[in-house]
């Protein structure tokens, strides 16, 4: 990230750079456990450092530590808040793609399930790029952009995937005024490095004359036009 000094007052130096997620103006706005994190005051998103991340061994190793069983009814309970809302809106046998689907595609196979067909990509469980070569009805990205390292990158990967009508549904944990951003449990893990508000998905669903659903928190449906921009 191109990052320059400035000072906002006498002797205190803020970093200024560009927002990963809508290309703004960012500020650095606080620095912890020796790392350092902006802020967006126009999408509202919050950032690690990118000099600061793991490197690739090291954040698959980590991934590695994640309990997604398929066939853990807790989890899929968790999973179900993304799940039902937007099956709710699929027509049968829709085409999709999870995201970002981990080591265990537990998404996937609740969508298979419900008789939807579901490719999967995964840069490291599932690296075949073959799927990013495809339009879908749907794209699933649950518990992935907060891991994004470039996020403005993938999110235009992510609109180029999705036929006219279709849906981008994406789950992780929002950023709110309640939460401490120091001690939040969500900023502690080493793997993510970026951080949204419910703001920031209705600021980028209006840059790309989609609409935008929150059915509930930390759940975010967007959809592309009929004629699709």
């Amino acid at each position: 990230m191109n990052v320059v000094n400035s000072e906002i007052s006498p002797g205190y130096p803020v970093r200024v750079g560009i927002c990963l997620v809508c290309t703004a103006s960012a500020e650095q706005f606080l620095s912890v456990a020796g790392r350092d994190y902006f802020h967006c005051p126009v999408c509202q998103a919050r950032f690690l450092d990118p000099v600061q991340r793991l490197s690739p061994k090291a954040e698959r190793a980590h991934y590695l530590h994640h309990e997604n069983d398929p066939a853990d009814p807790r989890y899929r309970l968790f999973l179900s808040k993304l799940a039902d809302p937007l099956m709710a809106r699929l027509a049968p046998a829709s085409e999709g793609l999870d995201y970002g689907c981990g080591p265990g595609p537990a998404l996937a196979h609740m969508l298979r399930e419900a008789g939807h067909d579901v490719a999967l990509y995964d840069p490291f469980f599932a690296p075949d790029p073959a799927p990013l070569s495809g339009m879908y009805d749907f794209v699933t990205c649950t518990e992935v952009a907060e891991h994004f390292h470039h996020p403005a990158q993938e999110f235009s990967r992510l609109r180029r995937l999705i036929r006219p009508g279709g849906w981008l549904a994406i789950m992780t944990c929002f950023d709110t005024d309640e939460v401490c951003f120091t001690d939040w449990h969500y900023r502690k893990d080493p793997t993510h490095v970026v951080f949204y508000r419910e703001e920031t998905f209705l600021h980028l669903a209006k840059l790309w004359g989609w609409t935008c659903e929150v059915p509930a928190k930390d759940v975010v449906l967007m959809r592309c036009p009929e004629a699709c921009p």
